[in-house]
């Protein structure tokens, strides 16, 4: 059975890498997926269900349209995690068709099987996405490719972001990031 930890980072592997075989070793088969997205920068479908659908929304439909792709858990789940992990992340990817670039960050509740210890539900909140030139790509990459994968803390992010104002808001949202506890 994965631990918590485990389960979230493979989970992170299969989707930043085009690896949908790997979402088995994260999802149980009936795999429930909420999305709440507050940006027009990026669209998802509402929901979906079932490991099949989840595989294609989240990595093959995914890595159609975004390469260069690392996403981040700003926080490590604990033993206390065992059943819920709620926690913020970050994610910078560049688009294939021109390059522009998009950060953005949200909030991810991980709810996990008692019998298996994979996830059994997933609400994927998306509360900021920045879009950003392809000029930048070097530079943002650069700062990317840099922090801890894929999990770092959000003073580390801070830390070495490249100074803009396309930035900004993911730096105004870092800053007021916080510890969640778990529901139960």
């Amino acid at each position: 059975m994965p631990s918590p930890f485990e389960a979230v980072s493979t989970y992170f592997y299969a989707k930043d890498g085009n690896r949908p075989f790997l979402m088995r070793y994260a999802f149980a088969e009936d795999i429930a997926l909420e999305m709440v997205v507050n940006t027009d920068a990026i669209s998802f479908p509402d929901s979906a269900s079932g490991l099949p659908e989840i595989e294609q929304i989240l990595c093959r439909r995914f890595a159609n349209d975004f390469e260069n792709v690392y996403t981040f858990g700003l926080a490590r789940p604990t033993d206390a995690n065992r059943r819920h992990f709620p926690c913020h992340w970050l994610v910078g990817m560049s688009t294939k068709d021109n390059g522009d670039i998009r950060i953005g960050c949200g909030r991810y509740d991980w709810y996990f099987s008692d019998v298996h210890g994979l996830v059994q539900r997933l609400v994927i909140t998306i509360d900021r996405m920045e879009i950003i030139s392809s000029d930048h790509l070097k530079q943002v990459m650069e700062w990317i490719t840099s922090l801890s994968y894929p999990w770092c803390r959000p003073e580390d992010v801070l830390e070495n972001m490249p100074r803009s104002a396309e930035l900004a808001p993911i730096a105004d949202y870092l800053r007021e990031v916080r510890s969640i506890p778990p529901d139960f």
